[in-house]
């Protein structure tokens, strides 16, 4: 099979399409044939060397994929040959042409939902339902911000928070990614530094939660935006920030980090298949801005480290 392995830490032209074995499922593993494979920003940091942890070399990059089960290994009770799945997995190996996961990683694709749309719930859905509901504890009736709702884990936010009830305010910097968070149904939408409106929106009193993608950007002023007792969850950030630790003290504030990396694996199951009920109500609404043949997976990580996406990059076999 034709796979991306990648022998030493670097920039995109590291992402180098090798000729290798087929894998061969173990016990309780089923063999994808993958359809498309999901893109993701950590995958850029990992191929940089630049991530708290890090693959022994050589690796095939990626998490996120959809495709159909080619074969199974023993013990495989929950899947069978011909099953459409999409998977994500907490490690690596999804950018090739076949992929083995534990069967548990795995979740039957509605027939209604296309491989390319299959391949984009992993990571950002994953990151998005996390951060909303087991580490934000988002309730009904509570307004969020979500500080960079045009990307890929903003626009799922938008969507989940909406369908749960939640009064959502989504921030996107040019007038196409806030044209995209008002359709994916948030109630307001602001420029990411326009504080003064978020107030506004919320007639003064803050909001009780943000979902930030840029913390090192936003952190500091995110704090003076929340209602008493508010809540910040750190879903993404590239650098230091400067805060008052007395803005936390008198609004009792918190601030919480998030990685799904760190879910146990009951909670990982649990959640996908959320996700996966959702996906298929329609509630959960992946976007793909763009496709790249699985070769060209350089020009993919080159676009993310670009920005301005709206939705998921994806690689095509």
């Amino acid at each position: 099979m034709r796979a991306i392995v990648v022998h030493e830490f670097g920039g995109p032209e590291v992402l180098k399409i090798e000729e290798i074995a087929d894998p061969t499922p173990g016990e309780g593993q089923v063999l994808i044939c993958t359809e498309a494979i999901g893109v993701n920003p950590v995958e850029g940091y990992v191929r940089q060397g630049k991530y708290g942890t890090l693959p022994q070399l050589p690796y095939i990059p990626g998490s996120d994929a959809a495709g159909t089960v080619e074969a199974v290994g023993s013990g495989v009770d929950k899947l069978a040959v011909g099953d459409r799945v999409y998977t994500t997995v907490q490690s690596k190996g999804a950018y090739a042409e076949k992929m083995v996961v534990d069967q548990t990683s795995a979740f039957h694709l509605p027939e209604k939902i296309s491989f390319q749309h299959g391949a984009s719930i992993g990571v950002p859905c994953g990151a998005a339902w996390r951060a909303l509901f087991l580490r934000g504890h988002a309730v009904p009736g509570e307004t969020v911000l979500i500080h960079g709702a045009s990307g890929m884990v903003g626009l799922a936010a938008v969507q989940l928070a909406r369908a749960a009830g939640l009064t959502v305010i989504g921030s996107a910097s040019s007038e196409e990614g806030q044209q995209a968070v008002l359709d994916q149904g948030a109630q307001f939408v602001v420029r990411h530094d326009d504080y003064a409106k978020i107030k506004e929106i919320t007639s003064g009193n803050g909001v009780d939660l943000i979902i930030e993608m840029l913390a090192d950007k936003n952190l500091g002023k995110d704090l003076p935006a929340l209602a008493r007792h508010g809540r910040v969850v750190i879903v993404g950030s590239r650098g230091s920030v400067e805060i008052e630790p007395r803005l936390t003290m008198g609004s009792e504030l918190d601030i919480r980090g998030m990685t799904i990396m760190n879910m146990p694996a009951d909670e990982h199951r649990t959640m996908y298949l959320t996700l996966t009920a959702a996906l298929e109500s329609g509630v959960l609404r992946p976007i793909v801005s763009q496709e790249f043949p699985l070769d060209e997976a350089y020009k993919a990580h080159n676009q993310l480290a670009e920005g301005g996406s709206i939705g998921k990059i994806v690689l095509i076999p």
